[in-house]
C-alpha cells in the first residue's frame, strides 16, 4: 500500500511533526539496520539500548523521516515526535499493511500456561472447519507449507503484520496467534481486531517485568479491550481460574460476549474425565447439548487446553465433529509432555514447565500416571524473576522423590547464585536432591537415578533449542540431549 508521509502522519494522534515534506513511504521498521530507500525509522527505547542512538544510521541508510519520543536531532529530515513510539509504531505498521485483521480473522490466545497448546490445537479444529490457518506463537510460525522458528511469542508490530499478508496472500482464512503480557504492555498487537480472544489462566511469572499480579493481569486483560479496532467478537475464559473471574465480570460489566469454561463451573464443563499416558476423554457439557472428546495428549493443564478449545470453536460456529476430529489430530505439542524413547524401561518426558504453577502441574500428571519414583530436573532462568526461584524449588521437592536442580538459561546471573535461590525453598522439603550447573551432566545423574517404572521430568526448556549463557547462546536440546544420554547408558534409537 502506498502512502505519503502526511497520510501517515493521521493515523498519529497528538504528534508533533517537523520539516515535513510530502514524500511516498516505501517501509517502516524499528531497526535502522533493515532501512531502506524511502523507509520511516521508528526509534523505541529498549531494555538494552534506545533507538535514538541509531537515527544517523538510519538515515544514512535511506530513512525519510523519523518517528521518536525525543526531539528532532537534525532540521533537514522530516521528524515526528510521539508520546510512546511503540504505540506509533504498530498504529503505522497497521496503516502501511491496509489493516490486514479485517481481512482475515485472528484468534488471540494469552495466559500465562497453556498458550501454546492451546493455538495448536485451534488452529486444528478450524483447519477441520475447511479454512486454511496460519499459526504464530513461541515455538514457530506457519503459513501454508512454511514453517519458520519463532524467537519472540509474539513478534513486533511491523513483523507480525507481515506475517498476516502473507497468510493472507496465501489464502488463509484465519491466523491463531500466542498473545503475551510484553507484547500487550509494548502495544504490538494493537490496532489489529480480534474474532476471539483466550484467556488461559495466570500464575506467578514475569513479575520482575511488571512488578505485581495486578499489573501483570492489566496486561493480559489488554486483550480483551478495545486494542483500536474494536473489542474481540467473543472472549473466552477459564472460569475455575480466580483471574479469569475477574476478568468476566469486568467484560460482563461492559456488555461484552463472553464464553466461561471450566471443570467447575462455566458454560462449557468438562465433567467424567479420564486420564491415562494415552491421552485424556471427557464430555464436553455445553447449553446445547454436548460433546464426546479424546485427546492424545495427557495432564489436567492440557484438559482445560481442550476446553478452551471446544469453546473456542463453539463461539466461531465450528461443527461439534470438526471440532472432535481436530483435536484428535494433535499428538504432540513440541516441548509440551514430550516424550523421549529410547527403549529404556523408565519414562523420560520434556516440558516447558518454568513456572511454579507449570511445575506443580507437570508433577502431578507424573504423580497420577507413574507407579515409580519421580525424578525432577529443573532451573530457573538468570535475569528473570528470583521470587519464584525458592518456591519452584519447594514445588519440585514436595512432589518428587528426587530432584536434580541445574541452569536453565543463566544469562548475565552467576549460576551458582540461581541455584542457591531454588535451594532455599528445597531444604524445606527434606527431599533428596542434586545441584550441578552443567545442564547436560544434570541430564546425565537425572537418567543414572532411574529405575524401572520410574519417570525422569527434565522441566523448564521444553522446545527450545539453545542455552542462553553470560555471553553466547550455545546449541542445548533437552530431547536431544537426553537421547544422547540414553544411547551412553545403551538403550537404543528413538
Amino acid at each position: 500500500m502506498k502512502l505519503k508521509l502526511r497520510d501517515l502522519l493521521g493515523t498519529l494522534e497528538g504528534a508533533v511533526a517537523s520539516g515535513m515534506r510530502d514524500v511516498e513511504v516505501a517501509g517502516l521498521t524499528y531497526d535502522s539496520r533493515k532501512v531502506r530507500a524511502g523507509f520511516v525509522f521508528v526509534a523505541m527505547r529498549g531494555e538494552r539500548t534506545d533507538g535514538s542512538l541509531y537515527v544517523r544510521d538510519a538515515l544514512e541508510r535511506g530513512a525519510v523521516a523519523v518517528v521518536s519520543e525525543t526531539g528532532p536531532l537534525t532540521a533537514a529530515t522530516p521528524w515526528i515526535t510521539v508520546s510512546n513510539a511503540r504505540e506509533a509504531l504498530a498504529r503505522l505498521s497497521n496503516t502501511l499493511h491496509d489493516y490486514p485483521s479485517r481481512k482475515i480473522r485472528l484468534v488471540g490466545v494469552t495466559g500465562t500456561n497453556g498458550k501454546t497448546t492451546t493455538t495448536f490445537l485451534v488452529e486444528s479444529v478450524l483447519g477441520e472447519g475447511g479454512d486454511p490457518v496460519a499459526l504464530a506463537g513461541t515455538v514457530e510460525s506457519r503459513v501454508g507449507g512454511r514453517v519458520q522458528p519463532s524467537t519472540l511469542t509474539t513478534p513486533e508490530a511491523p513483523d507480525l503484520h507481515d506475517f498476516l499478508v502473507e497468510a493472507i496472500q496465501a489464502g488463509c482464512r484465519w491466523a491463531v496467534m500466542e498473545v503475551s503480557s510484553h507484547a500487550l504492555h509494548r502495544h504490538r498487537v494493537d490496532g489489529n481486531h480480534y474474532r476471539a480472544a483466550v484467556f488461559t489462566n495466570l500464575s506467578r511469572d514475569h513479575l520482575d517485568y511488571h512488578g505485581s499480579f495486578e499489573a501483570y493481569f492489566a496486561a493480559k486483560k489488554r486483550l480483551f479491550g478495545d486494542l483500536g479496532d474494536g473489542a474481540p467478537d467473543h472472549a473466552i475464559v477459564n472460569a475455575d481460574d480466580e483471574w479469569g473471574q475477574k476478568l468476566v465480570a469486568e467484560m460482563r460489566h461492559r456488555n461484552q460476549s463472553v464464553w466461561t469454561y471450566g471443570l467447575d463451573r462455566g458454560d462449557l464443563r468438562g465433567e467424567r474425565p479420564t486420564f491415562s499416558f494415552s491421552g485424556i476423554q471427557f464430555e464436553a457439557i455445553h447449553p446445547g447439548g454436548k460433546l464426546s472428546i479424546r485427546s492424545p495428549l495427557i495432564g489436567r493443564a492440557n484438559l482445560y487446553n481442550l476446553l478452551a478449545t471446544v469453546a473456542t470453536g463453539q463461539a466461531l460456529g465450528v461443527p461439534g465433529d470438526a471440532i472432535q476430529a481436530g483435536i484428535e489430530k494433535i499428538q504432540r505439542v513440541p516441548g509440551r509432555y514430550e516424550q523421549v524413547d529410547c527403549g529404556q524401561p523408565f519414562l523420560v518426558m520434556v516440558d516447558y514447565a518454568h513456572t511454579d504453577d507449570a511445575l506443580r502441574n507437570l508433577l502431578q500428571v507424573a504423580r497420577q500416571l507413574c507407579a515409580g519414583r519421580i525424578i525432577t530436573l529443573f532451573g530457573c532462568g538468570g535475569d528473570r524473576d528470583r521470587t519464584k526461584r525458592p518456591i519452584m524449588g519447594e514445588v519440585a521437592g514436595t512432589l518428587s522423590d528426587r530432584v536434580v536442580v541445574t541452569s536453565d538459561n543463566p544469562r548475565s546471573e552467576d549460576p551458582e547464585a540461581i541455584l542457591r535461590d531454588v535451594e532455599e525453598g528445597l531444604k524445606k522439603t527434606g527431599t533428596p536432591y542434586r545441584m550441578e550447573v552443567d545442564r547436560r551432566e544434570a541430564i546425565r545423574i537425572a537418567m543414572a537415578l532411574a529405575a524401572t517404572g520410574d519417570i525422569v521430568l527434565l522441566a523448564g526448556k521444553g522446545h527450545e533449542s539453545r542455552q542462553v549463557l553470560r555471553d553466547v547462546a550455545i546449541p542445548f536440546d533437552d530431547r536431544k540431549v537426553a537421547r544422547e544420554v540414553l544411547r551412553e547408558m545403551g538403550y537404543g534409537s528413538a
